[in-house]
């Protein structure tokens, strides 16, 4: 597949620009994301020699920690959860460039010894770095975060420039559109929009990039890629665990807000987008804000386009487990859904009457994600015949973006014999088998980016608004309503009945993946 002709638009999602100086400032440096993901990230972008030569590392925190105690902590995080066990030397060279500086995110000073800090490693090596900020906090201290840097001076740095600040937010960027819209100013008054990573890292997926590929890189699939040959599109995020001891969390977020919005609708913008006319990050982020404004408002109440469900008690993994209810926090009468699934209708000419279905829950039947492109059945008048025995299924091409990332094609074959039968059969691509079970992170593919300043795979500010406006309403109604509405589904099931009559008005039923 690395060796097929590729369209221009594709250079983008291999290349691999050198970046310049730069020192990453984390804040929130003693959280679980950091030592999960993004110390790993780092070390084994190191690994792999695609740091720049001056690159430095800087904790930040409320919690004072000496620059040792955080090496220290960093050294053990890799150990943990690194793809690759720590190469001493390797991190010999990171742990050098590592330090900690601690501080409150809604006090000035901090911010002011964190910019002499950075002035002194500038002084150090006798060059300009690139500071790139990664805000790894709750969301409640975004606010203060990004005001001062600016205050401080720090968003301002080297504007203009190619080694600009750089700033990556996580998610959730918002809790609806009014929230939302109110991040986006105050990030607008700070920085600029091209200095800003919402980053999502579902999107720095291997498989969530070969969907471009495919798209884009194989003449088979994009003429077929409309209304006149797809029947309908399948994005599922399944999760089989519950919401363990996140009860709190999740009681305040929800599956809408916790995979809908965010996840599963970037999934959706790639899938159906139109080609964009270059490679640059901005055209290719237009047409998914094409794509999310393209998106008919829904219908809601019964009857709509929307179902929502909590689950109940059942079985997983051979073992009973509680339901959503008698989980450690949830109140009895919580309305916070633990699966939701929306049937969506995109209003332009290449996907006019085909209905894109998405759903997301916990405690489903296994944890998987995949998009499922269902085409068209051919016209049935050759295996249609009365008395004969054939099978006949769609043509389904899916993606599957976790756990076993790859892809598959479902066909319709022959049956080996002397009479003439049909079977479907499905033809798979993994990339362990092909490639090796060591592929990079996404985290890995993101933060290299950012470092590198191309915006391809992070989420630009009218794109959040855009998906929050389509949510929103949907929220809305939910709190309105209450419980009124709410469906269950047993643990360790596919989900409820309403998802399965959501699908059924249009004669199609969830796929099993």
């Amino acid at each position: 597949m690395a060796d097929s002709p590729r369209h221009p638009f594709l250079q983008g999602l291999s290349k691999h620009r050198g970046a310049p100086p730069t020192v990453v400032v984390i804040f929130g440096a003693s959280g679980d994301l950091t030592a999960r993901k993004l110390i790993p990230a780092v070390y084994n972008l190191g690994y792999d020699n695609l740091l720049p030569a001056d690159f430095f590392l800087v904790g930040f925190g409320r919690k004072p920690i000496p620059d040792e105690e955080f090496r220290t902590m960093a050294a053990d995080a890799i150990k943990e959860f690194s793809r690759r066990e720590l190469n001493q030397d390797v991190w010999s060279r990171l742990a050098a460039n590592t330090s900690y500086v601690a501080g409150g995110y809604d006090e000035k000073p901090a911010f002011d010894r964190l910019a002499a800090h950075l002035a002194a490693i500038e002084k150090k090596i006798g060059r300009e770095v690139q500071p790139l900020f990664y805000i790894s906090t709750p969301p409640s201290v975004f606010d203060p975060i990004l005001r001062n840097l600016g205050a401080s001076g720090l968003a301002a740095k080297y504007r203009g420039s190619p080694h600009q600040a750089k700033v990556v937010i996580e998610k959730p960027f918002g809790r609806d559109l009014d929230s939302a819209h109110a991040l986006n100013t105050t990030i607008r008054s700070v920085l600029e929009e091209p200095q800003v990573y919402r980053i999502d890292h579902y999107l720095g997926k291997e498989t969530v990039q070969d969907l471009l590929v495919q798209r884009f890189a194989n003449s088979i699939f994009e003429p077929l890629w409309n209304r006149n040959f797809i029947e309908s599109v399948q994005i599922t995020v399944a999760e089989e665990v519950g919401v363990g001891t996140r009860g709190g969390y999740y009681e305040q977020s929800g599956c809408l807000r916790d995979m809908i919005q965010n996840h599963t609708m970037q999934l959706l913008a790639l899938t159906a987008m139109e080609p964009p006319v270059s490679l640059d990050p901005e055209a290719i982020r237009d047409e998914k804000v094409k794509l999310l404004k393209a998106i008919q408002p829904l219908v809601l109440g019964p009857g709509g386009d929307v179902a929502r469900a909590q689950y109940a008690a059942g079985m997983t993994g051979g073992k009973a487990v509680p339901g959503y209810l008698q989980e450690e926090g949830i109140s009895p009468q919580s309305a916070t859904e633990t699966y939701a699934a929306l049937r969506l209708s995109i209003n332009n000419w290449r996907w006019q009457g085909v209905p894109f279905y998405l759903r997301s829950g916990k405690r489903l039947a296994r944890r998987v994600s995949e998009i499922a492109v269902n085409f068209k059945r051919p016209p049935g008048t050759l295996f249609a015949e009365e008395g004969a025995r054939f099978d006949l299924a769609s043509n389904t091409l899916s993606f599957q973006i976790q756990p076993d990332e790859g892809l598959s094609l479902i066909l319709n074959t022959k049956i080996p014999g002397l009479e003439t039968r049909t079977q479907p059969v499905k033809m798979s691509f993994r990339y362990a088998t092909t490639f090796g079970s060591n592929t990079p992170e996404a985290y890995e593919r993101l933060v290299l980016d950012a470092m590198i300043g191309d915006g391809t795979l992070f989420i630009r500010g009218d794109e959040t608004e855009a998906s929050w406006k389509l949510c929103t309403p949907i929220l809305q109604s939910w709190a309105a309503a209450g419980r009124t509405g709410m469906d269950t589904y047993a643990a360790g099931s596919w989900g409820p009945l309403s998802a399965d009559a959501l699908v059924a008005k249009n004669n199609h039923v969830w796929r099993q993946p």
